[in-house]
């Protein structure tokens, strides 16, 4: 697992190597950023269930304004703080939440924090689409040009609309799918 792009390019990142965290895939993470555009400067990034942090170091590393990774296991945590030194990433460009999503999009709101682009990536056995979704469409932590993009294994099959988050796009890369969301009215 490395930083793909960017200025922290080619940087390994470290794992958790735990059965319970499944990181993301560098074709995965290279097909989202490829989806998304390359430079992401000014953007305000959202990685929920954060894991090592590699989708957020690969955002701040192209460019996003800030970071925002949420992420309750201890173990985690510790893995991207040790990833964030190995990358050479100053803490006023990044914040780590030491909680679950869904709670998390409650702190969000409280610090009146809003974003341009989320990534959830929840672990697939906790069928965690639904709340996530959810939670987020009226969370009020969302920019109107919003891009919600979800991980999840390719036989998850996700509604059209979650609230008034709209899927506009799929993405199936090998046992993963990517799928992306805006607000009805940005489509």
């Amino acid at each position: 697992m490395r930083v793909i792009s960017g200025t922290a390019r080619g940087t390994r990142l470290v794992s958790l190597g735990s059965a319970d965290i499944r990181p993301t895939l560098d074709r995965v993470k290279e097909s989202f950023f490829n989806q998304v555009g390359p430079g992401l400067e000014g953007l305000a990034f959202l990685d929920l269930f954060a894991g090592s942090g590699s989708m957020g170091i690969e955002a701040l590393s192209r460019g996003a304004e800030t970071v925002v990774f949420v992420e309750p296991n201890l173990e985690a945590q510790r893995i991207i703080m040790q990833n964030l030194g190995k990358c050479k990433m100053t803490n006023d460009r990044w914040v780590l939440l030491k909680t679950t999503a869904l709670a998390g999009l409650q702190t969000l709101k409280e610090r009146g924090l809003d974003f341009d682009l989320v990534y959830a990536d929840p672990p697939f056995a906790d069928d965690l689409y639904e709340p996530t979704l959810l939670g987020l469409s009226p969370s009020g932590i969302l920019r109107p040009d919003v891009m919600v993009v979800v991980e999840h294994f390719h036989k998850t099959v996700l509604q059209k609309n979650y609230d008034k988050l709209e899927l506009y796009k799929d993405r199936r890369l090998g046992d993963s799918c990517l799928s992306f969301f805006r607000f009805e009215d940005s489509l």
